[in-house]
């Protein structure tokens, strides 16, 4: 059976608004992904770490209880999970601060078998973290040859732009590996100093074949060797955006499994293929932002679940 693995980093964020802390939510990129996939009911499996702690056992139920397989979480004794304080600003998006004690050992795990057509979502600073990215490239490069589908986000934040020149050549390789590129016009501002879609695609479409490019009020842009289009989203009051990014990318994945598409229909897929994925990650992205969770409610999840 086709599986989806996500992999990245874990944190417990603690939302602040107007400087007081409201709520608490686990977190991380792609943690995020998995949970709204296990709400869907698709079969997924978590890749990451985090301690052998209250906040650990706290993460580790909930990624349980949501239908996340932590079969391949790293539970460490020597260092503690880590803590995201989340600020939120007038516009409800995030600027963060945050407290890592890691092991010495990270993400010490026996990686799982990839099948052909599984799909893989991998991105953040986790992606270009030194001490676990020899074994994340390795395991992405054994979904490459297996022909999975690999998705990557970026999601570069501002506040690693002093790193830049020595992070952009990981950044560069992550997106070699990969299908699929969903970043947004931040991302790839940072990142290349680029301003719109079709400048982004100049700059990866050696690499990659397929992106899209999302942006905050002009809708989702596709590009790829084969078709192009624009998306519109729609205008709501939103409460965090915290996870939207995290729930289009899901939503991506989710269409790529109900809608049975593998490694090999994917570079041959016409423009209303993608506009159905599109539409669909875009509806993801939307719920979530109407809330403080990081990921579509059980609720949202029910007209989409797969049986």
């Amino acid at each position: 059976m086709r599986k989806v693995y996500t992999i990245g980093e874990t944190v417990l964020d603690i939302l602040f608004s107007n400087n007081q802390p409201f709520t608490a939510k686990a977190g991380g990129a792609c943690l995020n992904c998995a949970v709204t996939l296990g709400r869907l009911n698709l079969p997924t499996y978590f890749i990451g770490e985090y301690g052998l702690d209250e906040v650990g056992n706290f993460v580790d139920n909930f990624l349980k209880n949501n239908n996340v397989s932590t079969d391949f979480v790293y539970r460490y004794y020597d260092g503690k999970s880590t803590l995201a304080l989340a600020f939120l600003n007038e516009n409800c998006d995030a600027s963060y601060d945050f407290y890592k004690i890691y092991p010495e050992k990270r993400l010490n795990i026996n990686f799982p078998e990839i099948q052909q057509d599984d799909i893989i979502i991998f991105g953040s600073i986790y992606a270009i973290t030194p001490e676990v990215r020899e074994k994340l490239i390795e395991f992405i490069k054994q979904a490459n040859k297996k022909k999975a589908i690999v998705i990557y986000d970026p999601n570069f934040r501002k506040q690693h732009l002093h790193d830049l020149p020595k992070l952009k050549p990981m950044i560069i390789e992550n997106m070699a590996l990969a299908n699929i590129i969903r970043g947004s016009h931040e991302d790839f501002s940072f990142i290349f100093g680029v301003k719109n879609a079709d400048e982004a695609f100049d700059m990866i479409k050696d690499k990659v074949s397929n992106l899209l490019y999302t942006t905050a009020h002009k809708g989702v842009f596709l590009r790829t060797l084969k078709t192009s289009g624009q998306y519109k989203t729609r205008e709501i009051e939103a409460k965090s955006t915290i996870g939207a990014g995290d729930s289009f990318n899901a939503g991506v994945a989710y269409s790529l499994y109900k809608n049975e598409i593998t490694f090999k229909k994917l570079n041959n897929l016409e423009e209303a293929e993608w506009a159905k994925i599109i539409n669909t990650a875009i509806e993801f992205a939307t719920h979530v932002c109407m809330s403080y969770d990081n990921y579509i409610s059980k609720d949202f999840a029910k007209s989409y679940e797969l049986k």
